[in-house]
């Protein structure tokens, strides 16, 4: 593959990164699960409203429990993002509106509909996050294979906390990082910074790169605009295994990539670029396979593959 510079690369031909049968069903069942995961606190809350709300002798009682109003809101359809921006007027009037129109009507019954309308709603709240879920399993399975390569080479590194933004040393216990890292940092064979960064938009693409590995330290990552040669490698990563949406994932991460190819040849620079998907069908393979040949892209992999992730994860380490 010229340009590659991925010369111990197991990828023989392009039926190499086809997805198999077994797998797609292993991620069904993988994202089935996980979806249970994520239910589970739901499930829990409709469970205690029930057993609060049965308390109430009627609907109207309701109104005075302070301890439930959040859930009752959730009922009646407004948000948590919503309820920051309504006054304890409006909150009450959706709350009454709910009782009125739609627990009085169900009688002795009031309970149960109240919680099968907390349920609907939270389960549209629920709906908004498994939309992201496949990019979070992708990016997590990714994240462990890196770690992987960083310590089975014995290299310390930093990772980037998702919610406090801050960068922290590894420890001996860094029991699911995955769940919670955006960035890591690590020194490469020839103790050059190597800082790999999830989601982010470079000003000379101006659009979400899904990877970046950058040739400098944390603290110049943070530097809107950065020198065109920092950039070493940029990727589009697509977890989707839904075989049906496999052709659209790649027309969209192909579309990424040529945008991504344009804005630094204009620059004058040439990072490498790397495709990781989950769904993999033939036509698809042949493609990327044909932008190997072709270097348009340096590298790709199956996410499914574990030897594949695993070449692409220490290619990454070295460049």
């Amino acid at each position: 593959m010229s340009g590659s510079n991925s010369k111990a690369h197991r990828l023989q031909s392009s039926s190499d990164l086809e997805t198999l049968p077994e797998a797609t069903r292993a991620g069904f069942v993988a994202m089935a699960m996980e979806k249970n995961r994520y239910a589970t606190p739901y499930v829990d809350e409709a469970r205690a409203l029930h057993h609060q709300a049965a308390k109430a002798q009627n609907p109207v009682n309701l109104l005075q429990m302070d301890n439930i109003k959040a859930a009752l809101l959730t009922a009646a359809g407004i948000s948590d993002k919503a309820q920051k921006h309504l006054t304890p007027a409006d909150k009450n009037q959706s709350i009454e509106g709910l009782i009125k129109d739609f627990l009085t009507p169900a009688g002795n019954n009031f309970v149960e509909e109240l919680v099968f309308r907390f349920l609907l709603f939270r389960g549209d709240a629920l709906g908004g996050t498994m939309r992201n879920l496949a990019g979070m399993l992708a990016q997590r399975k990714f994240t462990r294979t890196m770690l992987a390569i960083l310590r089975n080479a014995g290299t310390s590194f930093m990772w980037k906390d998702t919610r406090s933004r801050q960068w922290f040393k590894q420890t001996d216990n860094d029991v699911d990082l995955d769940l919670s890292l955006c960035g890591l940092h690590w020194k490469n064979e020839n103790k050059e910074d190597r800082t790999l960064m999830y989601n982010v938009t470079p000003p000379l693409v101006n659009n979400n790169v899904d990877i970046r590995l950058l040739d400098c330290s944390p603290e110049q990552a943070k530097l809107r605009k950065l020198p065109p040669d920092t950039y070493l490698a940029l990727g589009e990563l697509k977890g989707g295994i839904d075989p049906a949406g496999a052709d659209e994932h790649w027309k969209t991460a192909r579309t990424a990539l040529s945008r991504i190819r344009e804005a630094f040849a204009e620059a004058q620079a040439k990072p490498h670029l790397f495709f990781i998907g989950a769904a993999i069908e033939k036509r698809m393979a042949e493609e990327i396979w044909l932008d190997l040949e072709a270097g348009r892209l340096s590298n790709a992999a199956n996410l499914t593959k574990d030897e594949q992730l695993t070449d692409i994860a220490e290619w990454l380490y070295k460049l």
